[in-house]
């Protein structure tokens, strides 16, 4: 991409009149050259069984390839048709929850025959009609797809084949992996693997959940070898991958390993929702689109959905569409895509507001979409060149966020999931957040990431890795020993991929290079810390773990009359490199102060403005610095400039070393060196 992409969802058929020439002429005075459509239109494109109306499809075809208008054609696989429901009621979901009646989207079985071989069909006949298209420059696959929990009695054979075949059919193997001896779940035959939707063994659990995640690969996979067959070669083949969602995107998606999902998709694709108003941080649009970035190994990404104006708490103020606009692009997007053009008159998304109102006329968010895409029409072309690079990784695990989700960080006897609570992403945001108001920009690494991967990072942060095979550990260890800078927290290195908790010290593979070991842990209630590093007014929170200094330094202890003589947090040289281990979680201050100690040690440069300031960084083909200065308030605020002498994109004025820049609240400026 040459270029960037700027856009909106745009569903013709939603339209309460015809609209489409009204709405390319508003898009063209926006500055849109991109819009998505037909991922929503499976009943609409095929009203009964084998009739097929293409209609609302060709003619948007029609109008955006007159405009210059891009087209992304999506396949309308995630909500199925009435009739499909009524007259193949096997493919409608039984996993755990799912209510098996018509209504919600994605409330089917995607391994289910007839849904594969109808979901086949409306695929080719739109790819027929669409991929000759001169306008259509890529497709996207389903929809935020997930399992939602899918577990008819056909996934949950294939989940049994899955097994005999991991544990190339040896029933012992597994017994022993699972700890199935436990309350009689010991199973002595194939066959009489039992429902899984009732299993309290969480490596049972665990294991269906990564299963699960395996069928989201396989979909996808599936769906692209038929967009193959059409697409031309300059065609680019994406997918909306979204987040863990708390109202709005959080963390890691627990339902599908993206990492894997990816190799379906020839481009990277998101979805990014965050708080905004008072609430905007940039921390939501941060993270997703690092981890977007990291599922093609630091390639540029498409936000293919994101707010406009959502609903009343979303409503942005003045600016602050602007603001997350270059705060994407700062991030590494090539695209920004809202959800979307028009508002709904109808059904469950109706306040979910689009770029237009309900009266769909011009107002305030479409005013300040124009000034954006006049601004991105001019400097598009230097954005679009630039690449993103990082002294500090962050390593996320999508099984080890799962083994957390079954074996609660705040279990009880009376909750031993504790689904209520601190959760993995807790953690995750808890590292990422802190390293956010630093100004320090981090790389999302996957636990695959091979040795010399890990070698690139000065830093190392790695939250909350309760289950990971011995090579995982292997490679973190080696990674100290090699020089690097590792930051662990509470509940790593516990157990095995499998779930199943190591039988030798904890944390197991990581007690030489961190130092420490331990074998008692608390919730702490009135627990404080003291030492170097503790912050006054913060103490331990959520989770404690009560370490033993073994060749470690302490930098902060318990202040407990029981738990006193206990390390909360560590650092400990090892071979070449350091390793830090928080021991509990600390209020912002502390862990503030636990991070700059260990960036600094490694050499990462610590020294730009603080929040609400953020300083985003990225480079052009000849290594040229790009500075972002996004301000995250409604305060006018200033920052120093760090980079080597240079030019403001939007005004040209020169900027020199060490000048200090003025930003208006929710304001922009973009410096790029000389």
């Amino acid at each position: 991409m040459d270029h960037l992409l700027y856009g909106a969802a745009y569903y013709d058929e939603y339209m309460p009149e015809d609209r489409l020439q009204t709405d390319v002429a508003l898009m063209k005075k926006a500055g849109i050259n991109l819009v998505r459509i037909a991922e929503s239109t499976w009943a609409t494109c095929e009203p009964q069984e084998g009739v097929f109306d293409f209609t609302h499809v060709t003619r948007v075809l029609d109008a955006m390839e007159e405009a210059g208008i891009s087209v992304i054609v999506g396949t309308p696989t995630y909500a199925v048709p009435p009739w499909l429901a009524r007259r193949y009621p096997a493919v409608l979901d039984t996993g755990a929850g799912a209510p098996n009646r018509f209504g919600p989207r994605q409330n089917m079985d995607i391994t289910n025959p007839d849904y594969r071989r109808l979901a086949e069909r409306v695929i080719r006949r739109l790819l027929a009609v669409t991929a000759p298209r001169r306008c259509v420059v890529g497709f996207q696959l389903d929809n935020e797809t997930k399992p939602y929990g899918v577990a008819t009695p056909a996934v949950q054979a294939r989940f049994v084949a899955y097994l005999r075949e991991k544990f190339n059919g040896d029933l012992d193997a597994l017994n022993r992996a699972f700890g199935l001896d436990y309350w009689s779940n010991r199973v002595g035959a194939w066959e009489d693997f039992p429902d899984v939707r009732g299993t309290v063994n969480g490596s049972v659990g665990a294991e269906f959940e990564r299963f699960q995640r395996a069928l989201i690969t396989e979909f996808l996979c599936w769906q692209r070898a038929i967009v193959d067959e059409y697409r031309r070669p300059d065609q680019f083949v994406t997918h909306n991958f979204d987040f863990d969602w708390r109202g709005y995107s959080y963390g890691l998606q627990p339902l599908v390993d993206q990492r894997a999902a990816a190799t379906a998709v020839t481009v990277a694709g998101c979805d990014i929702y965050h708080p905004s108003q008072d609430a905007l941080t940039g921390i939501e649009i941060a993270l997703g689109g690092d981890i977007a970035r990291s599922l093609k190994d630091g390639a540029p990404y498409l936000v293919l959905e994101t707010q406009a104006q959502g609903y009343p708490d979303w409503t942005p103020y003045p600016g602050q569409l602007r603001l997350q606009a270059y705060s994407h692009i700062a991030a590494g997007a090539r695209g920004v895509e809202y959800w979307h053009w028009h508002s709904l008159h109808n059904a469950c998304e109706s306040y979910w507001k689009g770029v237009l109102s309900h009266d769909l006329g011009e107002n305030a968010a479409y005013r300040e979409v124009c000034a954006v895409g006049a601004e991105l029409a001019r400097l598009g072309g230097r954005l679009a060149e630039l690449q993103k690079r990082s002294e500090v990784a962050l390593l996320v695990s999508n099984t080890a966020l799962t083994a957390l989700g079954w074996y609660g960080i705040g279990a009880t006897a009376g909750d031993w999931r504790a689904r209520a609570g601190a959760q993995y992403n807790d953690v995750l945001r808890w590292l990422y957040d802190a390293l956010f108001a630093l100004n320090v920009e981090c790389d999302i690494v996957w636990p695959d990431a091979p040795p010399e991967t890990l070698a690139r990072y000065k830093a190392l942060l790695v939250p909350a890795l309760y289950a990971a095979p011995q090579a995982l550990l292997g490679r973190l260890e080696g990674y100290v020993r090699q020089g690097g800078t590792l930051v662990t927290t509470f509940k790593t290195a516990f157990a095995d991929e499998n779930a199943k908790i190591w039988h030798d010290a904890q944390p197991h593979a990581l007690t030489e290079a961190l130092g420490v070991r331990y074998d008692r842990f608390v919730t702490p209630r009135g627990v404080g810390l003291t030492g170097e590093l503790a912050q006054p007014g913060e103490g331990a929170e959520v989770f404690a773990e009560l370490l033993r200094p073994t060749t470690a330094r302490v930098l902060a202890r318990y202040s407990h009359p029981a738990w006193g003589d206990c390390a909360a947090i560590t650092e400990n040289a090892y071979g070449a490199g350091r390793a830090c281990h928080l021991g509990c979680m600390t209020g912002p201050k502390t862990l503030r102060a636990v991070l700059l100690r260990a960036l600094e040690g490694a050499g990462v440069d610590v020294t730009e403005a603080d929040a609400p300031v953020a300083v985003r960084r990225a480079y052009g083909p000849q290594g040229r610095a790009v500075r972002f200065y996004l301000n995250y308030s409604a305060g006018e605020r200033r920052a120093a400039y760090r980079g080597a002498a240079g030019g403001d994109l939007h005004t040209g004025a020169a900027v020199q070393t060490g000048e200090t820049l003025t930003l208006p609240p929710w304001g922009v400026r973009i410096i790029a060196e000389r």
